[in-house]
């Protein structure tokens, strides 16, 4: 059973939402909605693109579900695990013999190779944290792009109908940023399926004006982990060990003892 958190109480009397409340469950999604972040570039995007990423959102849980979410783990491709706590922003990233034990939001962490923590000077460790965080940005990306359609620094348009490489009739969406992450200059389309409202493709460009898409993935094989939808089928390849938890030792962040956290994701 989801453990109901006392500051996510807090934010629901902020928004009106308090204990004697007779409201349905729907009303309460409608007053949550799903507002934009920060820095989103609401003004330069469409209108019907905005719609279709509200409809995404709601189709992978909901935003309150998204929100709610705190602990998620995952296997990249075979080549690395990570573990990420959305609320504090520590990331716990095993890459062969190295660990990186980061916090994303206020770029400080440690590295740990061979168990033992790496010792180099504060500027070469920054240097070493900002390599995780590199990471963080590309991989957890790949997993949970569909909550980041209303993310800071994106400009959302709506291209069309277009049918996805498997022939499903979609939505296609364009994607650039500014001024965010480690390539802004990137851009994507991502294709949403007119029934299913869940992205079912995309693809990469490196920058706005290059023609030839790097690649097109499918999104397939969704699944429900605790409360949202996640996708780790990418077609020629997968994301495994996919895990959702409402709370983790401290030591996941903080030890470099690699954690195995599958018997606690089977317990629950």
């Amino acid at each position: 059973m989801k453990i109901k958190h006392f500051f996510f109480l807090l934010a629901m009397i902020t928004i009106g939402f308090v204990g004697c409340n007779t409201a349905t469950e729907s009303n309460t999604e409608t007053v949550y909605g799903n507002p934009a972040a920060e820095g989103f570039n609401n003004s330069g995007s469409d209108a019907k693109a905005i719609a279709i990423a509200d409809e995404v959102m709601e189709a992978m849980g909901g935003r309150k579900a998204w929100d709610d979410t705190r602990h998620i783990c995952w296997n990249f491709f075979g080549r690395r695990e990570l573990i990420w706590d959305k609320w504090t922003g520590n990331v716990r990233i095993d890459s062969g013999e190295s660990t990186f034990l980061i916090n994303i939001n206020n770029d400080t962490g440690k590295v740990f190779r061979g168990g033992d923590e790496v010792q180099v000077s504060a500027d070469s460790m920054q240097v070493l944290v900002n390599r995780g965080k590199s990471i963080w940005i590309n991989d957890s990306y790949w997993l949970v792009m569909p909550y980041k359609l209303k993310d800071s620094g994106v400009t959302l348009k709506y291209v069309g109908e277009e049918a996805t490489e498997d022939g499903r009739v979609a939505d296609k969406l364009n994607l650039t940023f500014e001024g965010v992450g480690r390539t802004p200059q990137n851009m994507y389309y991502v294709w949403v399926d007119k029934e299913t409202k869940l992205v079912s493709q995309w693809a990469y460009y490196p920058n706005t004006s290059t023609e030839k898409a790097q690649f097109i993935n499918p999104w397939i094989e969704y699944a429900k982990y605790e409360d949202i939808m996640l996708s780790g089928s990418r077609g020629r390849g997968k994301m495994e060990d996919i895990m959702v938890f409402d709370e983790l030792p401290e030591s996941v962040y903080t030890s470099p003892a690699k954690p195995d956290l599958k018997p606690a994701a089977t317990s629950e």
